[in-house]
């Protein structure tokens, strides 16, 4: 069962913004630095939102590449969250290692927008790929990704992340396990 999210509280936008969105914690395991090399490699502009959880990865890796097309904002509260997920034209996830959900993917795609994340993980189960979201396996793969966000419906984002990451699927799902248990 996924976790489950109030989705009036994510705005859908039809029409992005031009940047590429990094939200997570700063720290190796998020893939930071493999987003700015997406975003360099794509000629995007990228921001980069989140706390630094290591503060020397921060200093090596992030810090270096901030101009004024690839900026940190730091933490965001909910709602700049909901805008900077909105109006960004695909969400960055390219984790390094086996998240087991990835709650800035359900809801970038609750405000229809894209998700290009490394196939790791629970991603497979998050992303339908070449739907919601392209699933790769390199910067390289990422790079390419980026060129064909524009095949994709940000309404289908919208509507697979609300069947399958609401509260009121998460509740159902809940319920029909206490019923198959109370059998």
């Amino acid at each position: 069962m996924y976790n489950g999210l109030r989705v009036a509280d994510f705005s859908f936008v039809a029409q992005p913004d031009d940047y590429l969105l990094f939200l997570g914690r700063i720290h190796p395991d998020k893939g930071p630095l493999e987003a700015i090399q997406i975003a360099r490699q794509s000629g995007r502009r990228l921001l980069l939102a989140g706390i630094v959880q290591d503060q020397a990865y921060f200093d090596e890796c992030v810090q270096p590449y901030l101009s004024d097309t690839i900026e940190f904002l730091g933490p965001v509260g909910p709602a700049r969250r909901n805008l900077l997920l909105g109006h960004a034209a695909a969400l960055l996830h390219p984790i390094r290692f086996e998240e087991p959900f990835g709650l800035s993917v359900a809801e970038a795609q609750l405000c229809g927008t894209p998700v290009i994340a490394f196939r790791r993980g629970a991603m497979p189960e998050l992303i339908q790929a070449g739907q919601t979201g392209f699933l790769v396996g390199s910067v390289s793969e990422a790079v390419a990704a980026v060129q064909q966000l524009e095949q994709l419906d940000r309404a289908t984002c919208r509507a697979w992340a609300a069947a399958n990451f609401s509260q009121e699927k998460m509740v159902a799902d809940y319920l029909a396990v206490y019923q198959k248990l109370l059998r």
